[in-house]
This record gives structure tokens, sequence and C-alpha cells, in this order.
């Protein structure tokens, strides 16, 4: 049904007819005032009913002559008065460039006028119209025929009834394009008939079919909604019209034989005039194998820990509460699981120093890894181990947790102060070593500090000036700056300059550091020089060895 002017009724104009002259109203009159037979007929009532429609009319004369076209008719073709329109069938073709939407231009005796003049009967024929002065402005019409015949049954006046869809058209487009362009998977059917119409490139890629092999074909044939989890459900609400909710569902298609998981929901749309149903599709498959390799890598770190040969816990990183400990860990600190699973470390007493505890929590939780922090912890029978403790964040089902491993070191560090113990034996009477096999021990015993080069670390006593070696001697032997300018006839800036270089060059920052610095290669108050090897003119003694003197 189409509208027309304010007031007035409905004209049924949606199918072509063939009327005869006794159903126009009235007698009928033409431009040239001739009567029937002799005369053209009277169209005014006819044009008076149809002037305020809003579809657009054209009325056409067997001989090809446009007599009449509404304001509707003259606004869709963008002209103001009839004769811009054309007066004539060949007027209009020459005004009018006419061609399809997949802009095949028309020829002449395929335009929509050219075919009601031929008698011929059409309903929605959709053509692109521009007049031939401005072919970039352009409009779309849906133009159906109207053919009223006289009482002999020969056409007696043609009717071209026109629709203006260029919004339609372009707001399909855009929607088309979008569509198109969605990287989403989706898929359009039909409610009448529940056949595909429309399928984009994202459900192409997903299925691995074709375009061809869809379009055409049942929502049953490639079936949207196989093993749905809510099937019946989806099926009566696609049968409705009506929203599908999301569920998951499987996809048998070329691609993966095996079929592909995904979300399936249904949305009730309308293409042009045309109920459809809107189907979108969210693509499992990556989130499958994401879980199953998570799943792996979970399974495959769970064998890891469990068999790791040194103690190993898992803890929550915001108040350090255990959730999971190793075989090693419970063999070596006497601990079963349900002794430590949801409790602190010091709850246990864990740590026989609780500042040493706080140090490493403020050190893990500054950088988020620790490496090698000695410590001292007690095990459950009440002994104590020492340890190196290692530790990294890390995240455990979505959770933010340490791991965290300790190297039982206690046999090591019992060797060691075993040895510590034999070189401080040694060294208590260090003259019968050469100087050389002295510093390396020193060096053994008292590895590099925190904050010390390693070039520092390795200083010995052949790296001093003879001033420096003068200056540490006296330093030694507890003397003030002031004393030591006086003996060895130096200003007392100079000799703070002199201890600033000792502090440089041995890394330390206390007179007492240096004093022990000098003890520990074996040096005591009586000073340097005599420590010291001296060049010899024989070579009778043995190289590297330091002859004690006679007292």
């Amino acid at each position: 049904m189409a509208k027309t002017g304010a007031g007035m009724g409905r004209v049924d104009l949606q199918r072509p007819k063939r009327l005869s002259a006794a159903d126009t109203p009235g007698p009928v009159r033409g431009e040239a005032g001739a009567a029937v037979g002799d005369q053209a007929p009277d169209r005014s009532q006819l044009e008076q009913i149809i002037a305020g429609l809003t579809e657009g009319v054209i009325l056409v004369e067997p001989d090809q002559t446009i007599t009449y076209a509404n304001e509707a008719a003259l606004e869709m073709h963008g002209v103001t008065h009839l004769h811009e329109l054309g007066r004539t069938v060949n007027e209009y073709r020459n005004n009018f460039v006419l061609r399809q939407e997949t802009s095949h231009m028309l020829d002449h005796g395929r335009y929509p006028i050219d075919r009601v003049v031929a008698g011929e009967a059409f309903e929605d024929v959709v053509v692109v119209v521009a007049h031939r002065t401005n072919q970039d402005r352009d409009r779309t019409h849906r133009i159906r025929s109207l053919v009223i015949t006289d009482h002999a049954g020969n056409p007696d006046c043609l009717v071209l009834i026109v629709h203006d869809v260029s919004g339609q058209v372009e707001a399909e487009h855009r929607f088309e394009r979008a569509f198109a362009a969605n990287p989403a998977p989706a898929a359009i059917c039909r409610l009448m008939d529940l056949r595909l119409v429309m399928v984009n490139e994202g459900f192409l890629d997903l299925t691995g079919y074709k375009r061809e092999d869809v379009l055409g074909r049942t929502v049953y044939e490639i079936d949207v909604l196989e093993r749905a989890e809510r099937r019946n459900l989806a099926l009566e609400r696609l049968r409705a019209g009506e929203t599908i909710p999301q569920m998951e569902a499987c996809l048998t298609v070329p691609s993966d034989p095996g079929g592909r998981q995904v979300v399936v929901a249904g949305q009730p749309i309308e293409v042009g005039d045309v109920r459809c149903m809107l189907f979108t599709f969210a693509d499992l498959e990556p989130r499958r194998k994401a879980e199953t390799a998570l799943r792996q890598s979970e399974e495959r770190f769970a064998k890891a820990f469990r068999l790791a040969p040194v103690p190993t816990a898992i803890s929550t990183a915001n108040d350090h509460r255990f959730v999971e400990v190793n075989d090693s860990f419970m063999r070596i600190l006497g601990y079963q699981v349900q002794d430590v699973i949801g409790r602190q470390a010091h709850e246990l007493g864990l740590w026989l120093d609780d500042g040493q505890r706080r140090r490493f929590e403020t050190e893990l939780a500054k950088t988020g890894a620790v490496r090698d922090f000695e410590a001292r912890l007690q095990v459950k029978d009440g002994g104590d181990i020492d340890c190196l403790i290692s530790a990294e964040a890390i995240t455990l089902s979505d959770r933010a947790c340490i791991l965290c491993s300790f190297q039982d070191i206690t046999e090591r560090r019992r060797s060691e102060e075993e040895l510590v113990t034999a070189i401080e034996a040694v060294m208590a009477d260090a003259s019968w070593f050469s100087r050389g096999v002295v510093e390396k021990l020193a060096a053994m015993r008292h590895p590099a500090r925190p904050g010390q080069s390693p070039a520092q670390a390795a200083a010995s006593i052949a790296d001093l000036t003879a001033r420096e070696r003068e200056v540490l001697a006296l330093v030694c032997q507890a003397k003030s700056d002031p004393e030591i300018g006086t003996e060895l006839r130096l200003a007392r800036n100079t000799v703070r300059n002199h201890v600033a270089s000792l502090y440089q060059k041995l890394g330390v920052n206390r007179r007492s550091a240096l004093i022990v610095w000098a003890r520990e290669r074996g040096i005591g108050g009586e000073g340097i020089a005599a420590k010291l090897p001296k060049a010899r003119k024989r070579g009778a003694e043995k190289p590297g060895r330091v002859v004690r003197d006679n007292p």
C-alpha cells in the first residue's frame, strides 16, 4: 500500500495491472484537447488523484508522449519541470542515463519507460538514474508499471510508479561493507526459507567452505547450530525469528574433520525488506589450544617441581603462605605437607634470624627476584642448616606466587670453616711462605665484600707505592695522622691523602679495616718493609721464598 498526500486515502499500487478505460474516473482529455478517437483523453481527474502521492508517478501516452509527472517523480529525477524530464520517451532517454546496481549500463529499449511503452508489466525493477549533465549525482529507483487499457483492450494510458530507495540501498551497501569487513565470522539466512544469503570472509576462513558452497543452502545443510549445547532452544527461537542466546557448538567443517568448537548466537535483522537471522561465531579453537598448552606446561612444571633435587616451595606473593612444597623440602627440612601448606615461614620458625627473613622479603618485593641469599634455617627436629636461597615471582593458575629454592650448603660451609682454621693456623707464622701464597690464602679466606670491585679484592702489597707502605706500617702501629706526619716529615693533609689512597686501592673505609687487611697478609705492627721480599745479589735462595730474618 502506498501513502497518499495529506488528507487523502491510500491507493493500492502494489502490483502491475491492466485497467480498462471504464475503470478510470470520469471522462478524460489530453493536452491537445481532442476527444477519444478524435481527441486525446482527459487525464485531469487522474492527475488530481496522483498529484499528492509520495510515490513518483509518470503518465505516458501510447504515442510515447509524457503527459504528466507529479512533484515526487520530478524531485526523484532532480528536476522541477516536466520539460526537463522530457516531453517524449526519446527526450527522456537523451536526458537521463540508467544503469543497473552492478554498474552495467542499460541499453535504449531496456529502460523501464521503454518497457512500459511496449506494454510490459513489471514490478520492483531497481535502476540507478543520473541526469546526463551530472552523472556523479545519481539516485536509486525501484520502479513498477501500470497499463490502463480501453474498452477494446488496447493500451490507453501507461504509468510508471517510482520509489526513491537511494537511502535504503546506501544503508544496505554500508551494512554489506561492514558485514564483509568484520573479522568476526558471520552468516545471514532468510527466515522465510532458512537459506543462507550472505557469509563473510571470517566465516569462510573459520569453516574452510567456499562461498558458492554455502549460499543458497539451508542452515540444516550447513548446520550452524550443530551439536549446540541448547540446540532445541536455538531451533525454536530460529523458527520464531527471535534472538538466539550465546551457546557453545561444534561445527563439522571441511577445514577440521574433528569439528570446530565455537560460540554461536543469533540476532533477527532485516536486510532490505526481508526478515533474516544474523548468526555470529567466536572461534574457541585458539582458546582450546591455549588451554591444552597451559595444562601440559603446568603438568611439566609440576613434575619438574616434585623431582627437583633441592628443596623447593611455592608461596603466595602477598602474604608468603606456602601453597606447595616438593619431596626434597620435606626430606631435608623434615616437614610434611600438612605441616606447611597454608602457613607462613615465621609461623613454622623456619628462619633462625627474623631480620634476615625481613631483608629477604623486602629485596624480593623490590626486584621480583633474589639470587643466592645466605641464611640459616631451622629444620623440624630443632637442628639448623646453612642455605643459599633463590626466589622468583611467578604466576600460577592466574595467581601471583613466589617460587623459592633452598640450596643446602652446610657441608660446604663446614669444609670452608675447616680450611679457614687451617689457613689461620699456618698464617700465624707466615714468614716461611712466599708473599704471593700468603696473599692468595688471604683472598680465599676473605672473598670480595659487597661494593668491593674484583681489582680491590685482588690488591696486594706490591700494588702499593713505597710511601703508601710506610703510611700503612705506621697505621698498623696505631699511630695518628699527626704522629705519622711527624715521623715521615709530611704535612698532615698529605698523610690524609695517602690514607685515602689506601682506602681506594684496598676497597675499605676505616683505619681498622686497613690493619685487618695487613694482618690477614701476615703483617703486624713491626711494619711492612720487613715482610716484603728483598732483591738478592746471589741466586742461592729459591725463587718466591722469604727467608726468616734473624732476630
